[in-house]
């Protein structure tokens, strides 16, 4: 049963909505192509994770190997396949390049959106299913977190597949809730027929989950299912789920890789294979911040938890709005309740002062035993809520749902809240709660636009948006004067064709976190930034104040589209931002050099490539060379992150060298192309003294061979090294 929270006026034909619903998606369409697939082009793929998913994508796609993927010929077992899988393929059909590398990327937000679309139009109205995928659109973290080829925009949408099927395999539609006597012959038949489809869907989107990320795809959405059914009293529906045959579909799809990694990569590091590594290491291990090797951090929970205000901004503004709407919801319950909901309030501050408090010790001793807080936290909650059950309905579930939008609002919550506890004890990276963020905008855009229906006598929800408002144009006004002051400084200033030469002396070379490049944005760099800060600056000073200006004049949906419109254009900004930063951020350019270099015949094409220290400081340069995979890189000093375990498999003999060993090699033999980044640039230093020549050094990134060239470079190349 679908309950619309802005119903259409009976006036309003259905080919009228049908051509607003194209209009709506066409504009939709239209901000998904200038926000991510305008991208798609530039910058270049980057170092690190991008450039090593990429080359591992890059040789699964030439090799015709689709079991165990490959970095450089050494074996990468870490992760889940099935991004590697689709973007090999997007390799196949549009080359290797970075069109082909971040279109995947680009379609898993479109999909995402339109599911954002399709689900908050049925469950929360038509004004809702708007917000939720300008909100997805729009967001800083959907638009960060996909400038990289990274799994976690494919797992969001998987998840988020699997827990609408799961919601509507266990939903009869309204014709079958009221089934008229003498028209169907069963309608039991009937209505289990209907909801077969989305239950073997919902087993469908978790296999392919555990193929995109793994084994938080089983704690996350089971987790969510077993709460829910257990909450709502449909646990007696289960056979809608199809546990039996779905769970045979769900091994049928992800058992298969698993076995045959398995049975492929056996002997590695102290005799243990890609069982150990994978389900122990990958899973265990690094939940409990024991993995080997220990290279990952953990955010402090504070910055954890304050950070998803920047993740979901600005829509995160309207958070308020949610805090309110759940403060109705109990007031509503105590008039009704008020002993056994004031007891249960108490009980659970107590237990969460607990569990901030283990929480606190996790980050200093990464004690495991915030899981058990954790679990009694969750346990104290189901134990109130059945001794609610007990006391005032003890022949009904716990909690009575009678529509699709408190249906929808209960998975998305629990789902949101599991996800955020399970990471905020494991390692973890600044995108991991990527999963939530469809959950959490739905819910957004469902209060907004329930509160934008209430404005006018609603003083509650009047007064939320109005502080939206007013903190979207605080900061909108702090932004203009920081990015102004800025300009200010910095007009005196050449600008710098490459923003790194300004940053290349900072110390960035212990920065474990995916967005610890942001602290080296300095005053320096505006000169080269002067067109993405006045496009930021316009919008920040201008967007906020035009959508308070409207929501005063009661226009909404001219106000939240502004607000969204606001975010759409700094959002352009950050991404001519960072193209100006591709010099420093991807290594393309030292690809490009060694490629003229073969040429013009200054060097020969047998030249062997080295990479110091991990291949990930350098990892965009194998992709874009695109040599034959019986060329790889060597690497020098590599042993070590991603590369560590399959270095200790027999055929990644000779792919690693020691320092002595490069010392003892350079100068023989074929020519040695050696890229230096920053972070290893007084190791390389000492190592080779005078016996390096310079080619070309970049944002404090240098190439080095070990020999004059075999003749001069042509005018056309021929370039001072910066």
């Amino acid at each position: 049963m679908t309950l619309i929270a802005s119903p259409e006026p009976a006036s309003i034909s259905r080919g009228a909505k049908q051509s607003r619903h194209v209009r709506v998606l066409s504009l939709l369409g239209a901000l998904w192509l200038a926000l991510f697939f305008a991208s798609l082009f530039s910058p270049p793929v980057m170092d690190d994770a991008d450039g090593t998913h990429a080359n591992a994508a890059r040789q699964m796609a030439l090799s015709g190997d689709w079991v165990t993927m490959r970095v450089n010929n050494v074996r990468y077992l870490e992760k889940a396949p099935l991004p590697y899988w689709i973007a090999a393929a997007s390799f196949r059909l549009f080359g290797f390049n970075t069109f082909a590398t971040h279109l995947p990327q680009a379609l898993a937000v479109l999909l995402l959106m339109l599911l954002g679309f399709r689900w908050a139009r049925e469950a929360f109205g038509e004004r809702a299913s708007l917000y939720t995928s300008l909100a997805v659109l729009t967001s800083a973290g959907v638009f960060l977190f996909t400038r990289v080829l990274i799994p976690d925009v494919l797992l969001s949408l998987l998840l988020a597949v699997a827990l609408y099927c799961f919601l509507h395999a266990l939903q009869l539609s309204p014709h079958q809730d009221a089934v008229i006597p003498g028209t169907a012959k069963n309608p039991r038949i009937s209505s289990l027929s209907t909801t077969t489809p989305f239950a073997y869907l919902m087993w469908t989107a978790l296999a392919l989950a555990v193929l995109t990320k793994g084994l938080v795809a089983l704690v996350f959405v089971p987790g969510t299912a077993i709460v829910y059914l257990t909450l709502t009293g449909e646990a007696r529906n289960w056979r809608r789920l199809k546990p039996f045959a779905g769970g045979l579909l769900f091994l049928a799809i992800a058992a298969p890789w698993h076995i045959l990694a398995g049975l492929r990569n056996t002997g590695g590091m102290n005799g243990h294979g890609f069982f150990w590594f994978y389900f122990i290491n990958e899973h265990v291990l690094r939940f409990l911040g024991r993995r080997i090797p220990r290279d990952y951090n953990k955010l402090p929970s504070y910055l954890y938890w304050s950070l998803h205000l920047v993740w979901l901004f600005p829509w995160a503004l309207f958070a308020s709005l949610l805090l309110s709407r759940a403060r109705s919801a109990m007031r509503r319950s105590n008039s009704l309740q008020p002993v056994l909901i004031t007891k249960t309030l108490g009980s659970l501050w107590f237990i969460a002062g607990i569990v901030f408090v283990a929480g606190t010790v996790r980050d200093f001793a990464h004690a495991p035993m915030t899981l058990t807080y954790s679990l009694i936290f969750l346990g104290a909650i189901l134990l109130t809520l059945i001794s609610r059950r007990r006391t005032y309905h003890p022949h009904g579930p716990i909690l009575h749902l009678v529509d699709l939008r408190s249906r929808t609002t209960l998975l998305l919550s629990l789902f949101s809240i599991i996800v955020l506890l399970f990471f905020s004890l494991s390692t973890n990276q600044e995108y991991y709660t990527f999963p939530t963020y469809l959950p959490l905008l739905m819910l957004v855009a469902a209060v907004l636009a329930r509160a934008e229906a209430t404005y006018d006598h609603d003083k509650s929800s009047r007064r939320c948006i109005t502080s939206a408002h007013a903190a979207f144009t605080f900061l909108g006004v702090l932004i203009a004067a920081a990015l102004t002051y800025g300009l200010w400084t910095s007009r005196h200033l050449a600008r710098v064709p490459n923003v790194g030469d300004l940053l290349a002396h900072r110390g960035v070379g212990h920065y474990t976190l995916s967005m610890s490049s942001l602290f080296d944005l300095t005053g320096p760099s505006f000169a080269a930034l002067r067109l993405p800060a006045i496009l930021a600056l316009l919008a920040f000073a201008l967007g906020p104040a035009i959508a308070w200006v409207l929501r005063t004049q009661r226009r909404h949906l001219a106000a939240t589209t502004a607000f969204a419109l606001t975010s759409a254009v700094f959002l352009i900004a950050a991404h001519i931002a960072l193209v100006r930063f591709a010099p420093m951020l991807s290594s393309q350019d030292f690809a490009e050099r060694i490629q003229q270099l073969e040429a013009s015949g200054a060097i020969s094409r047998d030249s062997t490539l080295l990479l110091f220290g991990d291949q990930a400081y350098g990892s965009s340069i194998p992709f874009y060379l695109n040599r034959p995979l019986n060329r790889p890189a060597l690497l020098v000093d590599g042993r070590s992150s991603s590369m560590l375990f399959g270095s200790t498999f027999p055929d990644a003999k000779g792919l690693f060298l020691t320092p002595s060993e490069l010392l003892a090699e350079w100068g023989s033999g074929p020519r040695k192309l050696m890229f230096v980044p920053i972070e290893r640039r007084d190791n390389a230093d000492r190592l080779l003294g005078t016996r390096a020549i310079l080619i070309q050094e970049t944002a404090g990134k240098v190439l080095l061979t070990d020999r004059p060239l075999d003749r001069p470079l042509p005018p056309s190349i021929d370039s001072t090294p910066k």
